[in-house]
């Protein structure tokens, strides 16, 4: 949606973890730049001989090398395998694994296209073409800046890292409250294989993946992974504009080449890209009672009542090339990336409704906006010791830059046609350099230190404004340096049980928001973060369980928050003097039985804004529960930040029954649960998202050494809906979860 307008509508969102993303596609391809092999992808080591009960050894590139997790002094959590496919089988989007693991929760108020990433309740809501934010979503080590580019659909992955508190040392940039780090699958010279996967649901929810690994020759390997997801639009609308909504249509591909002639070289090249086109978010007016966070009597998820044009497209596509030489005393890494967003535009009703209903619709705003132009590309060198002693250690060089031209427009809802158009232009140059040392204090302690330096620099410009009119500068340059850094220390108290303790600080710089017709250029100051944590990593009954378990605390400086609403229906980026957070982790897996394996997740997590002098703007027709202090600004004093759930868990089971000739039957229930959360920075009794819980349940059946498998899942399954986002608007306007779903899925592995 159009920031302008959107800014007059008031909107800050809130949507949820869903449902899940599904299966396959064939390729639509488009520019590239070449790929060469880093650390390896997170990956699984198989359990000792004789030992069926136990556990596969975790590993991660948490610390850009691989590692066990149990030995790495952060809280990180991987997904992967069997847990990736379920979620994936509804044929949902990223936002599926919000909640999936601790203190994770992502959103968006534009449907599929513009992710927002939340670790400890540490997020950004801002929904402008320019926003940063402080989780940073890495894909095969290259750092994916801009909010459209975040949803990438998930499929043929090796596995997805979830890194908990700063990690500005050693990955790209803006990664003060952590990463989310997706790794594909790689191609090998080993031999022939792949998979291919189809399945249809509920809606027509059908969802084919593929990919094959074809060896080329005895040093060439290539990896085709495609993926294509349809469901039928399932929702009525009886306001006269666009008749039938929330259908899509998502194509994505991967290509990859292997080049390995020896043990000293070693070339992975990729290109990808990825075209959806569907409904945007659709804005339901009036359908939150007064007084209560509930569904006003009559409201029906499958209709809706609005005179406007709703539309989304998005089309991206981008290239790596990741190189690694293997020294005798040093491994040398580059890793060039290249991101490219060739068209996006996003339109819907915001007002949610028709000049008669329902309910009171104070005026009609019609919105649009999306990228006119996007280009983005990373360098980064890197330098790593081989070290037989106690000593080791990591360093290197860092580049990004990003152009982007953002656009907003607004739209008369009897004609149809444009009566606004505004587009900006902003170009951001970083440079970084930095270094990790560890040290082996003796066979139980390792210690750990890292240090990186940041120059972020940001131009914005107005381009084109055509009938709007804005005061203040028409352009705008900031420019930052910043020194972070990290310390820990991890002990092992047995050989299967660590502790580590780890300080570090993050960092990231200025944002810049668009003008309006009432507020200039606004700039939110750099924000820091300095975090406390502590935890333990165990492998239990002669590894057949493992639990993490963590705590943490952290205090933000100058947090950047996005303030919308108020009389002038305008947007502005403001600071928090300070704020802070505290919390728990838990992981937890085991194998009960040889049948019987079950996952459990938890975390606690809270948030408080700390300035007495923030003032944000109310909305008019719901029930604000802060302090006015002025007609119509309220204090956020104390207030928790947006989109953070003091509560998540989340419990997986899987039971398998052998039927013979290794053939198997198996049930897999995963739930996942987030208290209360607040969609705006003031607290008020109607834009409150009540509790969620959402689960699932696949039954299948595996035969012939796990060659093929059939199964039926249902998503969602008791159908909880709530509201999950909404607008700040003069109507208590808000959007929901999607309902459940039922499906049938058939894979085969080559």
């Amino acid at each position: 949606m159009g920031k302008r307008a959107r800014a007059r509508a008031r909107i800050y969102c809130a949507q949820k973890m869903v449902l899940t993303l599904g299966a396959a596609l064939p390729f639509s391809a488009a520019l590239a730049q070449t790929a060469g092999s880093t650390a390896p992808a997170a990956t699984a080591e198989a359990p000792q001989a004789g030992s069926s009960l136990q556990l596969e050894t975790m590993t991660v590139t948490a610390q850009r090398r691989v590692e066990k997790i149990k030995d790495v002094p952060i809280s990180v959590t991987l997904i992967k395998g069997e847990t990736l496919d379920v979620l994936n089988s509804g044929g949902q989007d990223i936002r599926v694994l919000a909640a999936k693991v601790p203190s994770l929760n992502i959103e968006s108020s534009n449907g599929r296209t513009f992710p927002r990433f939340y670790i400890r309740g540490y997020g950004n809501t801002d929904f402008s073409t320019f926003a940063s934010q402080p989780v940073s979503l890495i894909f095969d080590d290259v750092v994916q800046e801009n909010a459209a580019l975040k949803g990438f659909p998930m499929f043929d992955l090796a596995g997805v890292e979830v890194l908990r508190g700063p990690q500005g040392t050693l990955f790209g940039r803006n990664t003060p409250a952590g990463v989310v780090k997706f790794d594909s699958a790689k191609p090998s010279l080993d031999k022939v294989s792949g998979y291919y996967s189809i399945s249809d649901g509920t809606h027509n929810t059908a969802n084919a993946e593929a990919a094959v690994n074809v060896p080329l020759s005895d040093q060439w390997a290539m990896r085709f992974s495609t993926l294509v997801q349809h469901r039928d639009d399932w929702v009525s609308n009886n306001g006269g504009g666009t008749p039938f909504l929330e259908g899509y249509n998502e194509r994505a591909g991967r290509l990859q080449f292997l080049y390995k002639p020896d043990g000293t070289f070693n070339a992975l090249f990729n290109i990808h890209s990825r075209a959806t086109e569907g409904s945007a978010r659709l804005f339901r007016a009036n359908i939150l009672e007064k007084g209560s966070d509930g569904f006003v009597a009559g409201f029906s998820p499958s209709q809706v009542t609005f005179n406007g044009l709703n539309t989304q497209a998005l089309h991206t596509a981008g290239g790596s090339a990741r190189l690694s030489w293997n020294l005798d005393q040093v491994k040398l890494y580059s890793i060039t990336g290249y991101e490219t967003i060739s068209s996006y535009f996003s339109r819907g009703d915001i007002d949610g409704g028709t000049p008669t209903g329902p309910g009171f619709i104070p005026f009609q705003v019609q919105t649009g906006g999306g990228v006119a132009d996007h280009k983005q590309f990373s360098q980064e060198f890197r330098v790593e010791s081989k070290n037989e002693g106690p000593l080791n250690w990591q360093t290197g060089l860092y580049y990004f830059y990003e152009d982007v031209a953002g656009n907003s427009s607004n739209f008369d809802s009897t004609t149809q046609l444009q009566t606004s158009y505004l587009q900006n232009r902003q170009k951001n140059t970083a440079y970084a350099a930095f270094g990790s040392l560890t040290y082996d204090v003796n066979d139980r302690l390792k210690l750990r230190g890292g240090l990186r330096y940041t120059q972020d620099k940001k131009d914005f410009s107005n381009e084109v404004a055509n009938n709007v009119t804005f005061t203040g500068p028409g352009s705008i340059s900031e420019s930052k340096s910043n020194v972070s850094w990290d310390l820990s220390a991890n002990y092992a108290l047995t050989k299967d049980i660590n502790t580590y303790a780890r300080v570090a600080t993050g960092f990231r710089a200025p944002s810049i928001a668009a003008p309006s017709s009432s507020v200039p250029i606004t700039v939110a100051n750099a924000e820091t973060i300095t975090s406390y944590e502590a935890g333990i990593k165990a492998d239990l009954f002669n590894r057949r369980a493992r639990a993490n378990f963590s705590v943490y605390s952290f205090d933000v400086k100058n947090q950047q928050l996005t303030a919308v609403g108020g009389n002038s229906n305008s947007i502005m980026l403001v600071n928090a003097a300070k704020t802070v957070g505290r919390g728990a982790e838990l992981d937890l897996e085991a194998n009960v039985t040889e049948r019987l394996r079950m996952t459990l997740g938890g975390s606690y997590n809270y948030t408080q804004i700390r300035d007495p002098n923030l003032l944000v703007a109310g909305c008019a027709s719901c029930t604000v529960l802060n302090t006015q202090v002025r007609p119509g600004l309220y204090s956020i004093n104390g207030n928790s930040l947006p989109q953070a759930p003091k509560w998540i868990a989340n419990v997986t089971a899987r039971y398998g029954i052998p039927m013979g000739n290794n053939d198997e039957l198996f049930f897999y229930t995963d739930w996942a649960y987030r208290s209360k959360i607040n969609f705006f920075l003031y607290n008020s009794t109607e834009f409150t998202g009540k509790p969620l819980l959402e689960g699932g349940l696949r039954v299948g059946y595996k035969w012939d050494g796990d060659k093929y498998e059939v199964a039926a899942f249902a998503r969602n399954i008791t159908n909880k809906i709530v509201a999950v986002g909404g607008i700040d608007f003069d109507n208590r306007t808000a959007f929901i979860n999607d309902p459940r779903m039922f499906g049938v899925q058939f894979r085969s592995n080559f």
